[in-house]
């Protein structure tokens, strides 16, 4: 294909969908510095008061509390300390929605936040859908394939006559110059990274991908089991997770997911000790009457849709390669955004240059 067509498609395509990528990554890139940001400016959210007893607050304690005041109705996800001081926070589901920040020793509020509240929600709800819901994860999953046609594009564009290429970028040459070398060279050292990047955060936005995945290799997605016939009250939430924890050694809970409903089962997310993602993939499906195992979905058991998600989270997030996998992928934002800037910048002083034409 001529270069000159290259470069239309990449042009054209940059113009029209790239100020999601910028968005998408340059909110990234804050959600990152957000997180550590929010829990230093909010110490009383995240800090336990207390150190960790032995006799900490029960569960079914807390659920018997939070019922009486959002309702019996309200649906309860407990999210444990994963850390020596750390907070117990409980996304609540009811009148009232939004997340309890509790001392873990003694089961006192130190904080509650409505949903979408704070910067990190907003920040994170742009990033992930463009602050609109199913609509926007479809978005940037579109944004993504753009990306595979500005990286095809914009490296055949590139792509020298001479090996080895020049990556040399010059910033002692004017402000036009210092751009032009950063977008055509800095794009193509960091294309296939990038790609990474933006192909992890469009699968983690759009579910349907998954099972696409799965379908395609005649694999049926893991589904949450059915309940058996009969009757009786919901068992006590530590007995609950005392039956979840039992079958796997060593595991911790990730998050507890309690619904007032005796009619269906009960699941309780698990971090077992070979799981990278962060909040645990692993799930323990129990029956709510009689605290009996009804499924349990390892991890590395899953459909393959669902058990990449535990490998492609956290190296999306960064939280794969601690700290520094954390800035990298804050700079790859940084970086996809100054690539996008660059490139409308570009266009648009080429276009306020050039010379108009007269019949």
């Amino acid at each position: 294909m001529p270069r000159r067509l290259w470069l239309f498609f990449h042009r054209w395509v940059a113009l029209g969908l790239g100020g999601i990528l910028i968005l998408s990554g340059l909110s990234g890139a804050l959600l990152v510095a957000a997180r550590p940001i929010d829990q230093w400016l909010h110490p009383a959210y995240f800090v336990a008061r207390h150190a960790p007893a032995p006799d900490a607050a029960p569960l079914e304690a807390l659920r018997n509390r939070l019922a009486a005041e959002f309702g019996p109705d309200a649906a309860f996800t407990f999210r444990p300390p994963r850390e020596m001081g750390e907070t117990l926070q409980v996304l609540v589901r009811g009148a009232w929605r939004g997340t309890l920040f509790l001392d873990p020793a003694t089961g006192g509020e130190q904080g509650r936040r409505r949903d979408g509240e704070g910067l990190v929600a907003t920040v994170f709800s742009l990033h992930s859908s463009l602050m609109l819901d199913k609509t926007g994860r479809a978005a940037l999953a579109w944004a993504a394939l753009a990306y595979a046609v500005l990286l095809v594009s914009g490296l055949a564009v590139w792509w020298p006559r001479r090996w080895p290429p020049s990556l040399r970028m010059a910033f002692d040459k004017g402000t036009l110059r210092a751009l032009f070398d950063v977008h055509r060279n800095g794009g193509a050292i960091l294309a296939l990274v990038l790609a990474v990047s933006i192909a992890t955060g469009a699968y983690l936005a759009w579910r349907p991908i998954g099972g696409w995945i799965s379908a395609a290799l005649g694999q049926e997605r893991a589904v949450a089991p059915a309940l058996p016939p009969g009757a009786g009250p919901i068992r006590p939430l530590d007995e609950l997770a005392a039956a979840a924890l039992a079958v796997e050694p060593g595991a911790t809970i990730g998050y507890f997911l309690y619904t007032p409903r005796a009619d269906r089962p009960m699941a309780v997310r698990l971090r077992v000790p070979d799981d990278p993602h962060p909040n645990g993939r692993s799930t323990v499906w129990l029956d709510p009457r009689s605290a009996a195992v009804l499924a349990w979905h390892r991890w590395n058991e899953l459909d393959p849709g669902a058990k990449v998600n535990s490998i492609l989270y956290p190296l999306h997030t960064g939280e794969l390669g601690g700290v520094l996998g954390q800035a990298a992928v804050a700079l790859l934002g940084v970086a996809l955004g100054a690539l996008g800037i660059s490139g409308i910048w570009l266009w648009w002083k080429r276009r306020a240059t050039r010379k108009p034409r007269f019949p």
